[in-house]
This record gives structure tokens, sequence and C-alpha cells, in this order.
């Protein structure tokens, strides 16, 4: 692998940032001290230092994103900036798990683990996912009942019985369980309600961590990633 995406890909900045790192002379390989970024290393006998660190190379990415409005869940659009643009990282292995809509804000699972992805959007796996919830018009208790029993938001489609709970008159908190598409938004039309904000707080054991603020990321914690692999059991 090359020196500067070896770099990039363990979190020390975009390529071009990592560049500049071994441009300065701040790199070290097997305590030798490098100038050309693109020198071919093997990530895993080689022992590169930053700053007389060592830098571990991870195969496994997990990163929490507080995904902002104006951008997509995708790995490329030819129209709008993507997820992955918010990372600023040269990986080219990592993809977002499941979709927010573009004018939804909140939790986002980046990662490049296919197999874990893919248990966390499994219908059969039943993954909580909790969303704060604004409303055009004070939440209708009426309509509870339907909420908890699983409502029908079209002439095919029920959805699966989720858990509402109301913090103000216009914001509830909504936890459900499938990804249906605009979900969270049909559920509120067949309330006679609409959605003027929507944000998710969770996603199975992972809680958004409120010191994000829309566009900023954080690699996920060695507690956050083991009670991920656990959820995946």
């Amino acid at each position: 692998m090359r020196l500067d995406k070896f770099l990039a890909h363990a979190g020390l900045g975009t390529r071009k940032e990592v560049k500049e790192l071994v441009r300065k002379g701040r790199v070290q390989i097997n305590g030798q001290r490098v100038k050309k970024d693109d020198l071919k290393i093997d990530e895993q006998t080689d022992q590169v230092c930053v700053d007389g660190e060592i830098i571990a190379y991870e195969s496994a990415v997990y990163i929490m994103l507080n995904k902002p409005q104006g951008v997509v869940s995708a790995t490329e659009d030819s129209r709008y900036s993507t997820v992955l643009d918010c990372l600023e990282s040269s990986r080219n292995d990592l993809f977002p798990v499941g979709r927010l809509d573009i004018d939804t804000e909140g939790l986002l699972l980046i990662t490049n683990d296919g197999a874990l992805a893919h248990d966390l959007l499994s219908p059969k796996k039943h993954v909580d996912k909790t969303y704060e919830v604004h409303l055009e018009k004070a939440w209708d208790p009426q309509y509870e009942p339907a909420i908890h029993e699983g409502i029908q938001i079209s002439d095919e489609e029920i959805c699966q019985p989720a858990v509402l709970k109301q913090i103000e008159d216009q914001v509830i908190l909504l936890t459900i369980q499938e990804g249906k598409f605009h979900q969270v938004k049909r559920m509120m039309h067949a309330c006679d309600n609409e959605v003027t904000y929507l944000k998710r707080l969770t996603m199975g054991p992972l809680t958004l961590d409120e010191a994000l603020e829309p566009g900023q990321w954080r690699a996920c914690t060695e507690e956050e990633i083991t009670a991920l692999k656990k959820h995946k059991k």
C-alpha cells in the first residue's frame, strides 16, 4: 500500500494533509525517516511512526456521523454532496449503514463492515431506531393506538408496531424497527400531521454523541464497537 494511503486510512488526515506530514519529515518507516509519500509499504509488517508514535492500520472502520441536512446518504452522487464528503477521507471502502433523507439530520454509522451493516439493516433483527420528530401542529393522542399497533401508511403498506413518546405539543420521540421509504413522514401524514424537522438519535446500541454538531464525526469507541458486534449476534 502507498504510504499516503496508509496514513489517510489510519485517520491522520486527508490525502493532501498526510502528504504534508511526510514532506516535513515527521514520518518514519522501520526507524528511518522518509520523504516520499508514494513509498510502498507492507501495512502488516512495516512499522510506521508519526512524530515517534506508532500508527496501527485499521482494517475495519466504524464512524459515527451527525449527518447534516443537504447531503445524501450515498457513496457518490452527481447532484449533491454525500455523507462521505463530510469525512474528507481518501478511503474508498466506506459506506453509510442505511439512509437518511436529504433533509434529515442525525446519527449515521459509516463503516466498511458489510456483515455488520447487513445485520443492522435486516428486518429480522428488529433494530430500534429513535427519531426526534417536530410536527407542523400539535400531536393528537387519538393516533397513538394506531402507532402502537401498526399504522397503515398506504393501501398496501402497514407499519410494524412503533413506540411514541410526546415531549412537547409539537415534538415527539418515535422508535421504529423498519426502514420504509420516508417512513416517519408518511406515518405522521397518516396521523393528519406533517414533519417539519427530523433527527435520528439512536440506531441499535448507538446513541448520537451530543457533542457532534451537524456535519461532524468521530470514530466509534471500543465500547460502542463491542456493543454493535454483540447486537449483531
